[in-house]
């Protein structure tokens, strides 16, 4: 085997159109930087409020001026994906403005914890509309194109919940779950025709939404005993692995399972 003359060039994404949802802020805003940064022209989707539009902007302007590799083309676009068809709506829209989408990352998500015996039917369809609807309406509206073209990146960002779901948690644990089967029948599909499909599950992120949890120091400490690696994540923690997954560098990498989470699983 001989030395890569670059073994970086495998990650590069000059020429690819990424779309990733839940992007104006932690984990979406920075699977989003990291793909621009390789190269990737980037959509950046929001929900479509007056602080999402404005967090938004930010990272489209953040892409405009990446020190490392120059002006990235990139746009914001709002799409509320407990709206019926906003998933369909969205892909268009980035279409009609970007004329493909080669790399998608299924970031956009909602959680309400409820206890089991109070989960109410709003709560249970909101998530649901969010987490799979507006999934499945992307994943059927984009993947037959990649595959057309032979070429294609699906990346779910998955959840801890799948595998240890809290007792509130129920509906979003199980809705999460459903997305990583979904990315495990699309990989058997689609996989000989150039498109992987892989599940990023992040583990104990420092986050707005972990934020209750992780600022009580009783329970801090209890999950910070259970990591291996002694520390929570940040949103960077996410950018390499998906970077992997979203390039050429992961080719060979198909219906994986890809846990994020400094060695939580193990126990």
């Amino acid at each position: 085997m001989s030395v890569l003359a670059d073994p970086f060039a495998s990650f590069r994404l000059d020429g690819r159109t990424a779309l990733v949802t839940g992007a104006r802020r932690e984990i979406g805003r920075a699977i989003a930087l990291a793909l621009g940064g390789a190269g990737a022209r980037v959509a950046v989707h929001h929900a479509g409020g007056e602080e999402e539009a404005a967090d938004a902007a930010k990272v489209v302007a953040a892409l405009a001026t990446s020190p490392l590799e120059g002006p990235v083309a990139s746009a914001a676009f709002a799409a509320d994906f407990s709206v019926a068809d906003a998933g369909t709506a969205l892909a268009r829209d980035v279409m009609a403005a970007f004329g493909r989408i080669d790399i998608l990352v299924l970031n956009a998500s909602v959680e309400i914890p409820q206890p089991f015996e109070e989960i109410s039917a709003d709560a249970f369809d909101k998530q649901i509309a969010v987490n799979l609807r507006a999934t499945l309406d992307l994943l059927q509206a984009l993947v037959p194109a990649m595959a057309a073209r032979g070429w294609g990146r699906v990346v779910t960002i998955g959840s801890v919940q799948e595998s240890w779901p809290a007792p509130t948690m129920l509906v979003y644990a199980g809705s999460k779950s459903m997305q990583h089967t979904w990315a495990l029948a699309l990989a058997r599909q689609y996989g000989a025709r150039g498109v992987t499909v892989n599940n990023l599950a992040p583990g104990a992120i420092e986050t707005a939404r972990n934020k209750a949890q992780l600022s009580d120091p009783a329970s801090r400490a209890w999950l910070l005993e259970r990591i291996p690696a002694r520390r929570f994540g940040t949103p960077d923690d996410l950018a390499g692995a998906a970077l992997l997954l979203c390039s050429d560098a992961g080719a060979y990498i198909n219906g994986a399972h890809l846990q994020a989470d400094g060695g939580r699983m193990l126990g």
